[in-house]
């Protein structure tokens, strides 16, 4: 039996649907660490992942406390669910995050965006969430490429060796 020749990724498209913390920096990470690897990286944000590219709410972005089986309190206890929907709780238990991952030296969003161009990446903007939220390319990140359609995006994963992911 021949031994099947793996081939090294060449080409990725990762999708960020969501607006949360952990979601958009999931995308930023795995598309940062794309393009030092030499990857060609495009990135499509779309319906909430569009926060993560939008000026306003890029570098102010939340966590979900509720509804979240992950989430732990200090000592690994699970984080109880009603806590979450008490006033300030998101906003902290946010904050605390943002703080963590400033002392990791992670960059907040709007940095983040900009290594992933510098390398080569390309971000772009789902034209259809773009109109649902009534958001023009003015309100978006200097980084964003372009707004594009399903279709567009779909044009430019034609070819060998694109990997899809989706956030």
């Amino acid at each position: 039996m021949e031994k099947e020749k793996k081939m090294p990724l060449k080409k990725i498209m990762l999708i960020c649907s969501k607006g949360s913390i952990e979601d958009v920096y999931a995308a930023l990470v795995m598309g940062n660490g794309a393009v030092m690897e030499g990857i060609e990286t495009k990135m499509f944000f779309t319906f909430f992942g569009l926060d993560a590219i939008t000026k306003k709410t890029m570098d102010s972005l939340h966590t979900s406390t509720v509804g979240n089986p992950a989430m732990r309190m200090p000592g690994g206890l699970a984080f109880p669910t009603m806590l979450g929907g008490l006033p300030g709780v998101e906003a902290g238990v946010s904050k605390m995050m943002r703080k963590q991952m400033d002392d990791l030296d992670i960059p907040p969003v709007s940095e983040f965006l900009e290594l992933i161009t510098a390398g080569g990446g390309e971000i772009y903007a789902c034209k259809l969430a773009m109109d649902m939220f009534k958001l023009t390319k003015k309100d978006l990140s200097d980084e964003v490429s372009d707004v594009i359609t399903v279709g567009d995006l779909y044009e430019m994963c034609d070819g060998e060796g694109v990997q899809i992911v989706f956030t």
